[in-house]
Parts: C-alpha cells; sequence; structure tokens
C-alpha cells in the first residue's frame, strides 16, 4: 500500500510539474503576427514601406524562452525592422509612438523626429509636435505597416496612435497591414465606457478602461464602428496570432513602455493608473512602478509602507521627487482580473486635503465626470459598479463582431 502510494505520489509531482513547465512555456506555441513573415512579406515585394513601431516590434527565435521579467535580448529575437532590411524590404520611413522609437521617453514627453542610427532611416514621432500624421510624411508610402505591443487598457496610447494612422491611410489610401500581438489583459471588460464628451487622446473611443481585445481586434472594431472621421475605412489587413485564444496566458517579453517593468504592474496598471489623475504615486521614480502607491498626504496611521521617489530611467521629474511617501505595496497581490476601486478609495477617504485629492486629468481618465462624484460622495464599489453595467453589455455585444480569438 506504501509503495502504491509513493508511486500514485510519485505520478502525480509528474503531473503537476509538466503541468508548470506547459504554463511557463506557453509562449513558445505562439507566433505573434511579425513571426508569419510568409503571409506578409509577399505583399511587401517591389512597394516602398512605412512602419509604425517601437522596442517591442520584434520577430522571436525559434524555440525563445521569453518573458518580460527574464530574456535574453540578443539570443530571443530581432527588431522587426532590420529583419526586414535584410529581406530587401524598402522601409522607407519609421514612425513612433509616446515613448520613442526605443521606447526610452517618459511618459508624456515630447518625443522629436530623429534618425535611427543602426539603420539611417528616417524616424517620424507621433508623440512631438504631430499626434495626427501629417500627410506629408506619408507621400510616397505604398503601405504601412502597424506592429506595437498593447497592454489593452483605454488610456494607453497607442491606440489612440492606431486610430490617426488608420484615418491617414484611409484619406491617402494606403493600405495598413497589422501585425497583432497578444494582450496580457485580454481575460477581462470592466470599467465605465468612455463618455465622448471627454474625449482626449488617453481615451478616444466608448469603450470601457479594458476593453479586452488585442490591438488587431481593436483596429477592425475602429473600422466597423465608423469611428474614423467621416466613417472612412482603412484598407486593413490583421495578421492574426497563431495558437492563441482569449484563455491564453502571456507574458511580455519586453517592456511595453519604461514604467512597466514586470507583469504585475501591467496587471496592475489598469486599476492604478487612475491615481495619475490624483495627488498620489504610482511608483514613478522607483523601480516599483505601478506596484506601489503613496503619497506625503495619506494617513501615516492606515499607510506603513514608504518611499521617496527620484528621478530615474522613464522618470525624470517623479510625482512628489525627493519626497518621502506612505502608501501601500501591492507586489505580492493577487492576479487581477476586474478593475480594482478599493485602492483610490480608500486613499480618498485617508488623505489629508480631499479637496486637492482629484485634479482635470482623473476626468479624462476615467473617461466621464460620474466616477469622481460617486467617490466624493462615498458611493459603494458595488453602486459604482453596477452605474457601468448597462453600458458595459451593450459594449460586449458590439465588441462579439469583431473578435478574431476564441
Amino acid at each position: 500500500m506504501m509503495r502504491f502510494n509513493f508511486i500514485k505520489n510519485t505520478a502525480l509531482f509528474i503531473i503537476i510539474f509538466l503541468s508548470c513547465e506547459n504554463i511557463k512555456s506557453s509562449n513558445h506555441e505562439i507566433l505573434v503576427g511579425a513571426n508569419q513573415l510568409e503571409i506578409y512579406l509577399p505583399k511587401l515585394k517591389n512597394k516602398s514601406i512605412g512602419i509604425v513601431a517601437n522596442q517591442t516590434s520584434v520577430i522571436f527565435k525559434k524555440n525563445a524562452i521569453i518573458s518580460v521579467d527574464n530574456y535574453n535580448h540578443k539570443k530571443s529575437y530581432t527588431h522587426l525592422v532590420d529583419s526586414l532590411i535584410k529581406r530587401g524590404v524598402n522601409i522607407k520611413k519609421v514612425f513612433s509612438p509616446e515613448h520613442g522609437y526605443r521606447g526610452a521617453s517618459d511618459a508624456g514627453e515630447y518625443v522629436s523626429d530623429n534618425f535611427d542610427k543602426k539603420t539611417g532611416l528616417p524616424i517620424v514621432s507621433l508623440y512631438g509636435k504631430n499626434r495626427i500624421p501629417n500627410p506629408e510624411t506619408l507621400k510616397g508610402l505604398d503601405i504601412i505597416i502597424f506592429d506595437i505591443q498593447d497592454i489593452g487598457t483605454r488610456f494607453y496610447t497607442f491606440i489612440s496612435t492606431l486610430h490617426y494612422m488608420m484615418e491617414a491611410c484611409a484619406n491617402l489610401n494606403i493600405p495598413m497591414i497589422l501585425l497583432d500581438r497578444p494582450n496580457p489583459n485580454i481575460s477581462y471588460v470592466d470599467g465605465p465606457v468612455l463618455d465622448m464628451k471627454y474625449k482626449s487622446f488617453v481615451g478616444m473611443h466608448p469603450v470601457p478602461i479594458v476593453h479586452g481585445m488585442t490591438i488587431g481586434e481593436f483596429a477592425k472594431m475602429i473600422n466597423g464602428e465608423g469611428w474614423l472621421e467621416g466613417k472612412l475605412k482603412c484598407d486593413l489587413t490583421v495578421v492574426p496570432v497563431m495558437n492563441y485564444s482569449r484563455k491564453t496566458a502571456y507574458s511580455l517579453p519586453i517592456k511595453p513602455s519604461p514604467n512597466l517593468p514586470n507583469d504585475k504592474a501591467i496587471n496592475l496598471y489598469p486599476s492604478l493608473c487612475l491615481f495619475e489623475g490624483t495627488n498620489v504615486s504610482i511608483g514613478r521614480g522607483t523601480e516599483m512602478q505601478f506596484q506601489i502607491f503613496g503619497s506625503p498626504y495619506l494617513n501615516t496611521k492606515n499607510y506603513k509602507y514608504k518611499f521617496i521617489p527620484i528621478s530615474n530611467f522613464g522618470a525624470k521629474n517623479p510625482k512628489f521627487k525627493n519626497k518621502m511617501c506612505f502608501g501601500e505595496n501591492l507586489e505580492n497581490n493577487k492576479y487581477l482580473s476586474k478593475v480594482n476601486l478599493s485602492w483610490i478609495i480608500n486613499a480618498y477617504e485617508n488623505t489629508s486635503d480631499k479637496s486637492m485629492f482629484f485634479n482635470s486629468f482623473f476626468t479624462k481618465l476615467a473617461g466621464q465626470i460620474k466616477l469622481q462624484h460617486q467617490i466624493e460622495n462615498g458611493y459603494s464599489i458595488s453602486e459604482i459598479k453596477s452605474s457601468w453595467e448597462e453600458k458595459l453589455i451593450l459594449f460586449k455585444k458590439n465588441r462579439s463582431k469583431y473578435l478574431i480569438y476564441h
């Protein structure tokens, strides 16, 4: 009997071990759009190409084990631009989003036009003097490739850059090929749907904070819902991710922006980003961005965790620079599958001067004025979330027409 139990337990251990290994290596089985050269490379032959790209626009090498927490830059992938040039593709220009082509600029930092030192290609910034592509910069281009890793939230500005590039392509009859990538926050949909009265570059579409779509699915929805100016339609081809579903866990191999250093920060981002519209820091200027929050004005009896933001990579002038902040460390928080409002509600209730808690940016991030009023008036989380429900149901129903992955 003891021998049987030993064999049974050993077998069980092996099954669990193998299961864990399969989960950790799930990125092995996924082929992002950029890796499927056989689909889009023939379309680029004898064409002049523009690429919307940043540091995440890469082709992964076969069998590379990759994650944002631990990756080998040189061995795991090559940049899409470098790969296409080696294959004789006639790339004329690179267009870069917020944070720049190499992903090194601060959030909100003005990014100038430049030249890539490695290839000599001109880099046209879409987060500088122009966020809408100037038609002159697209002159002579036959195809635009769009390949940027998104994280599935309304206020992450890459989808605004996508919108404006689709609009420019539609106006000039330039086809777009979008190389799709997984969404690490694809498993849920939550948050208030944007009231279009509060449309801005951090919220251009009537979608919730977490929309649960890949950037390819989102592009299809932009087209299908007539969200481009004048209800234009972009000539859009989406190269989908292979071996991917809405239940597939995916660890981002490269930081999508300077202040999202790991999987935990990416998961907490949809909930903690609302603090950007308050007098509370979310850890910019530390090594724990979007995993902690705090302020000099929070009640030190209830908030024991301490940190001091300093100037660092991705945050030259962080909120409360060189000042002690009191708050909470969330690095061991359970994986979120909803927008967590408890942190911002509790912080508001425990701040020393409530009149200084919110700033005008909060309404842009929330996509409506109502959420701030609800927090100020002591609404419960369930009351707040129930006020979103009707529009969320309608959004999910509408969204279903554009889903590629199931």
